[in-house]
């Protein structure tokens, strides 16, 4: 990590302090759980050097956690903001079926947030996801913002887009959703319970994306935005149609919260081949996964025949 900070006669207080910073951020991602870098060069220099084993395809996104947009900072803290823009985006490398591999983390806030825990927070999801942080930067901003990408590694030619589901296809969720919405809504109303620590620490499903591609699954899409939304993106990706038969509702949660809540991260899967999907996840020690419906011809969206609500968190950006 680096700093942004180029003034021709620096200051010498505010290059210190963010010096300090960098620092101490460097000490911690030494410290980390991570894999040893071998022949690459990590955080340290003013990029990382990476070397992707043969046979790989390389996978990239990123994601990002803003306070007051993707967080409510008056109940969340530092730690949570880290964990959450890290696992968001690792998520993304879930549903295209790919291993994480390496990511960079930036990070831009103010004093009323602390910089070392946000990065503590990043670090334990990224140590979780087995991703290391190779590198990233810091700086100063009136609005805290964590962005995250990373990479992931896929054998060539076998990421699962959203393109690939066709009619006749069978439609399957990891688990239920909703979780993450009821648990904001409890910490909001200042009470206790296990979709609290959903909301907080959400956790990607890699070891089920990895199954379901391997297992043959044609698309793939995690629940990032709401099953109603991201189903929506789905579909229209891949050309086809939804008959959704049941939305499962995690505990506690409504059914309003299952469809339109969001940060689940659980995973859509569409198949032609449930029951090898089932056999591949059980024999991987996942939840069995929930069918919810079949991709069918034509645009249509509906659940239980009537027309299926697109719902979700659109990030409207104007």
């Amino acid at each position: 990590m680096d700093s942004p900070k180029r003034d021709a006669v620096p200051p010498p207080g505010p290059i210190r302090r963010e010096l300090s910073i960098v620092d101490r951020i460097g000490e911690r991602l030494g410290r980390a759980r991570f894999c040893d870098p071998g022949a690459e060069r990590w955080f340290g220099d003013d990029a990382a050097v990476l070397v992707p084993p043969p046979g790989v395809d390389v996978v990239l996104c990123t994601d990002a956690a803003v306070e007051g947009v993707h967080a409510d900072m008056e109940h969340l803290d530092a730690f949570d903001l880290g964990w959450r823009a890290v696992a968001a985006t690792v998520s993304d490398l879930a549903a295209m079926g790919a291993d994480p591999w390496r990511l960079v983390l930036s990070v831009s806030t103010h004093a009323g947030v602390d910089v070392d825990q946000v990065v503590a927070g990043a670090v334990a999801a990224a140590e979780a996801a087995g991703c290391p942080i190779v590198g990233g930067d810091v700086t100063s901003s009136p609005t805290c913002v964590v962005v995250a990408a990373a990479t992931g590694l896929v054998p060539t030619g076998q990421a699962v887009g959203r393109d690939g589901a066709n009619a006749g296809d069978v439609l399957f969720v990891t688990g239920p959703l909703g979780g993450s919405a009821a648990g904001l809504r409890l910490l909001r109303a200042r009470r206790s319970g296990s979709a609290v620590d959903r909301h907080r620490r959400p956790r990607p499903l890699l070891v089920a994306g990895r199954l379901a591609r391997e297992a043959g699954a044609s698309a793939m899409i995690d629940v990032s935005d709401g099953l109603g939304l991201d189903l929506a993106r789905l579909a229209k990706a891949s050309g086809v149609g939804v008959a959704l038969e049941v939305v499962p509702v995690a505990a506690g949660a409504t059914h309003e919260e299952a469809l339109g809540g969001g940060e689940d991260y659980e995973l859509v899967i569409s198949t032609p081949d449930p029951d090898g999907l089932r056999r591949a996840l059980a024999r991987g020690g996942c939840p069995e996964p929930i069918e919810i419906g079949v991709v069918t011809v034509g645009p249509e969206r509906t659940l239980l025949g009537s027309p299926l609500d697109d719902a979700g968190f659109a990030h409207d950006v104007l």
